[in-house]
């Protein structure tokens, strides 16, 4: 599929649910001559979806749950109805606190299916193909490395990766923007040093 049929898709399906919620059932999609917001809202999906859900899906090792959640932090966009001073980190802001909500969510079913018996839990950890660039001893490797970080320093490597500016980190994260270089600094040698742990792990089933 095309990456501008995957954005069409994931549009639509926005559209679709804030149609949902806002109990507008004959919407189907979203009309982008109504106003200037909705013309911006398009133009800003159309740029940074992609983007925003390739963060989402390197985060969480999960392209399912990543697309998920990039969907909804649009519909909360779309739903604010005006456009925040620096929307890319406000993007990246509401997508991290999404995620953090559905973690904290599966460790609670995590908890819940701790007493079940194995045989009904089997089906919930059905694992998710990774991207088919790397070797799979390479992908396992630096997914342990970036799970080893703290949540803040997987962000901040994550969205510099996707040329965030170190205003736009700072806001994303919370913090001071003056504070962020060495944030990065951090972050990077940790990840290095759980790369390398990684590495002399062993190539093996751990």
């Amino acid at each position: 599929m095309s990456q501008d049929s995957s954005l069409a898709r994931s549009l639509g399906v926005i559209g679709l649910s804030v149609a949902a919620r806002c109990d507008r059932a004959e919407t189907t999609q979203l009309r982008v001559d109504e106003t200037d917001f909705e013309r911006s809202f398009r133009t800003v999906f159309e740029a940074q979806f992609t983007s925003l859900r390739r963060y989402l899906d390197r985060l969480t090792g999960d392209a399912d749950l990543a697309a998920d959640l990039a969907q909804e932090t649009f519909v909360r966009l779309l739903q604010r109805g005006s456009m925040p001073a620096d929307v890319r980190a406000w993007l990246a802001a509401v997508a991290s606190n999404l995620f953090r909500d559905e973690r904290r969510r599966a460790g609670r079913r995590a908890a819940l299916l701790a007493g079940q018996p194995p045989e009904l839990t089997m089906a919930a950890r059905a694992p998710h193909p990774d991207v088919q660039m790397m070797s799979a001893d390479a992908k396992r490797q630096v997914r342990a490395a970036l799970d080893a970080l703290p949540l803040r320093d997987r962000q901040l490597l994550l969205l510099r990766f996707e040329d965030y500016s170190y205003r736009e980190l700072a806001v994303a994260v919370g913090v001071a923007e003056s504070g962020v270089g060495t944030l990065l600094v951090r972050a990077m040698r940790a990840f290095r040093a759980a790369l390398a742990a990684a590495d002399t792990g062993g190539g093996g089933d751990r």
